[in-house]
């Protein structure tokens, strides 16, 4: 049976697409395992919404597989080769802390994965079963960009944070075209993974309004903002006045008006959520996997509904 074939099986009942959390242990001693399926794999993953926005994309077709969220254990790491070869196993998504290590148990990565050096989404390919990595971050993050290309090309930006997250903003917006990106970190003299990129250059939390002044886009990477940590911000309220005239994009999605977000709203800035983001990568995964056509309105609308309740 092809990879795709349990996509387009009519489902016999209904589940909740927000799924409960196990480890994959647990996942594999259970019914589900044995029933088509994808996952995501991390640690923590009990406030992931890619159950909800996937669930809802393949109830949109009608299909009988589930998306399911996997706290994955360090010492269950070895048990993934002969997980991701079963046929219930239809593909799957990487977060954190695993984004790096889960290149070692696949066949192949593509371009984008290697040079961020993390995988995110999980491909089952051809009948031999060949595991390809691939990473939709870069264009998650593009995605709500399309309306400001122009502005961007050819311009500056400030990136707060130097880690996982920021890694796929800097590819992003190398891609983009832009000319030069200032990253903020609270140890910049500590930081040098991003050396390979000619136009990045890492200043203090101290330094960044002497550079905003230059920058079209200001995009928080950091967890600053995130729940429960809501009053948090890399911005001070005292720097608000930088953010002014400028495109504030902000990577949490939850809350979905971070207080990043909020500071730049009042001070005129336009603004972009990381929920936009997690839709546009999911999409990419979903396509991938799938071979359809990502419901994005349907999901687009049932995510954020779930932010109104």
């Amino acid at each position: 049976m092809g990879l795709n074939a349990h996509f387009f099986q009519v489902r016999i009942f209904f589940a909740n697409p927000v799924s409960r959390y196990m480890t994959l242990s647990l996942f594999l001693e259970s019914d589900k395992a044995g029933t088509p399926h994808y996952a995501l794999f991390g640690n923590p993953v009990e406030h992931s919404l890619s159950p909800l926005m996937h669930n809802t994309a393949l109830d949109f077709y009608g299909s009988e597989a589930r998306y399911y969220a996997i706290e994955l254990q360090p010492d269950e790491l070895s048990r993934l080769a002969s997980y991701f070869n079963e046929d219930a196993f239809l593909g799957g998504n990487i977060t954190l802390p695993y984004k790096q290590v889960i290149a070692d148990y696949l066949d192949t990565v593509d371009s984008v994965a290697e040079s961020i050096g993390a995988v995110n989404t999980i491909v089952k390919k051809g009948e031999g079963v060949r595991l390809q990595g691939y990473n939709t971050d870069v264009h998650g993050f593009l995605a709500p960009l399309g309306d400001y290309v122009h502005q961007l090309q050819r311009n500056r930006a400030i990136v707060f944070g130097t880690g996982g997250a920021s890694r796929a903003v800097v590819t992003a917006l190398t891609e983009l075209g832009m000319d030069e990106l200032y990253l903020v970190s609270r140890n910049p003299g500590k930081v040098d993974s991003f050396n390979h990129y000619p136009a990045v250059s890492v200043i203090s939390y101290h330094e960044w309004t002497s550079y905003a002044e230059e920058s079209r886009l200001i995009v928080n990477t950091t967890p600053l903002g995130m729940d429960p940590r809501v009053d948090t911000s890399p911005v001070k309220e005292s720097d608000q006045e930088y953010l002014s005239g400028r495109i504030c994009y902000d990577v949490v999605y939850n809350p979905m008006k971070t207080k990043f977000l909020a500071l730049a709203e009042q001070a005129g800035a336009t603004t972009i959520g990381g929920l936009e983001m997690l839709i546009q990568q999911g999409s990419r995964s979903f396509e991938y996997w799938t071979g359809r056509s990502f419901p994005l309105d349907n999901v687009r609308k049932r995510l954020y509904a779930h932010f109104r309740q």
